[in-house]
């Protein structure tokens, strides 16, 4: 018994065989292509984390040459009551590393740099290893 009215040709498509091999390729290639990709943001970063930091600095050192000593804490580039204050040092507010964190920053008392500048990285917490190491400014 023949059902009358259903055209029984072949309908343009694909099949669920060659919709998993083109599952599969894309896989295989997003696998090669991931990590280089992954491993090129990394290191974006870390270039903005050193840049951001230089730009930090040269504040400082501006700072400095105007009041005769580093400033208590990063705000201090934007607002200070100090006198010789000739600021704003930082045109915008202290920016976060890459990662959302604050820099971190502090005065050293003695030794070769009168300050520390860093940033925790990835992690967002002090030490780590690899790309999880904190990024120092020197």
């Amino acid at each position: 018994m023949a059902v009358q009215g259903i055209d029984r040709r072949q309908t343009g498509g694909f099949t669920l065989i060659e919709i998993l091999i083109v599952i599969v390729i894309m896989g295989l290639l997003i696998s090669l292509v991931a990590p280089t990709l992954f491993s090129k943001v990394s290191s974006s970063q870390r270039k903005t984390t050193m840049a951001q930091m230089q730009m930090i600095s040269t504040a400082l050192d501006t700072y400095r040459l105007d009041i005769g000593t580093y400033p208590e804490n990063l705000q201090e580039l934007r607002r200070s009551d100090r006198p010789g204050w000739d600021g704003p040092y930082m045109p915008r507010d202290i920016p976060a590393d890459p990662w959302g964190n604050p820099y971190v920053y502090s005065l050293a008392s003695g030794g070769e740099t009168p300050y520390g500048l860093s940033s925790y990285g990835v992690g967002g917490l002090p030490g780590g290893e690899d790309d999880e190491a904190d990024i120092v400014f020197q």
